[in-house]
């Protein structure tokens, strides 16, 4: 990605080295990384668990934004850092291509904050774990990350490049975009009247890949008016977005897929809602939950 001349965002708080990191099972100082999602979702789909809650994150949670209250200086990105540096300047177009969108619809739009942690952090959705992936609590309008899940997702799932761990981002800041428009609230309670687990896992699909739909909005933006992809990095994140389809998951910690218990979608929905955002640059396309794009495969739930 052609961002050296770019600006970084001031929303980033740098909370490594807090003294918050651990490890479990003998894996080291780093966490579990995306591996620890694996075995996570493997032991949902195993008793019944709502993955979510393994990881001690109620993800979709509607809360107000509550006031700052640590008062400790944002200690700032190293200099040498230059993935963080990255992550900055990711940031900050993401909030520049959503400034703009919103404005042209009328409204404003509030800025999230993206946290760099290692290990765990608190959160306003209770214990922050890097074995979570990266992930958005709207409690406190936060992004968080540990980036060593960049590491996984080049070695462990192939997906290597700039604009695959951009996109990570941008998904993330997509869902912050459901809450500010109130989408996320109304799949919430959906969620809780829909009588079945099947049911609510079908609509935090929908609302997982119209995240996947926001991402390649900002990407269409970030390629046609700020100019900074370069050849060959579109196919990057639709690489990451297929590596992290929940049937691509449940084959690797199980050997097969069952679509009732997917909570984001396949690999081929998420690469397809992606490149719909990216190809029209229109948040309106990225209704989901009218346009049922490909389906998840045999037994998959409606909704």
């Amino acid at each position: 990605m052609r961002l050296d001349d770019e600006r970084e965002s001031d929303q980033v708080d740098d909370r490594r080295g807090d003294g918050g990191g651990f490890s479990l099972g003998g894996m080291g100082g780093g966490g579990l990384g995306v591996g620890g999602v694996v075995l996570a979702l493997a032991a949902s789909w195993l008793f019944g668990i709502d993955p979510r809650l393994l990881l001690g994150l109620a993800q979709h949670a509607e809360n107000p934004a509550p006031a700052v209250s640590n008062n400790a200086p944002v200690r700032p990105i190293p200099r040498d850092d230059a993935q963080a540096h990255f992550v900055a300047k990711v940031l900050a177009s993401t909030e520049d291509v959503w400034t703009k969108l919103f404005q042209d619809h009328g409204s404003s739009y509030r800025k999230p904050r993206l946290v760099l942690f290692s290990g765990r952090t608190g959160t306003a959705c209770g214990a922050g774990q890097t074995a979570q992936g990266p992930f958005y609590c709207p409690g406190d309008e936060r992004v968080y990350i540990d980036l060593d899940f960049y590491r996984e997702l080049q070695d462990r799932f192939h997906a290597p490049g700039e604009f695959a761990q951009a996109y990570v981002i941008a998904h993330e800041v997509g869902h912050h975009v459901q809450k500010l428009r109130g989408i996320s609230a109304k799949v919430t309670e959906a969620e809780q009247a829909a009588g079945s687990k099947a049911g609510a896992n079908a609509l935090s699909v929908k609302l997982e890949l119209q995240a996947d739909c926001f991402a390649g909005v900002w990407g269409h933006f970030a390629d046609v008016n700020e100019h900074l992809l370069e050849a060959g990095e579109v196919e990057e994140a639709l690489k990451a977005a297929s590596a992290i389809g929940d049937d691509t998951l449940q084959k690797q910690a199980r050997g097969y897929a069952v679509p009732d218990t997917f909570t984001h979608g396949t690999s081929a929905q998420r690469m397809y809602w992606f490149r719909k955002g990216m190809d029209s640059g229109d948040p309106g396309a990225c209704n989901t939950f009218k346009d049922a794009g490909p389906a998840a495969g045999p037994g998959a739930s409606g909704s």
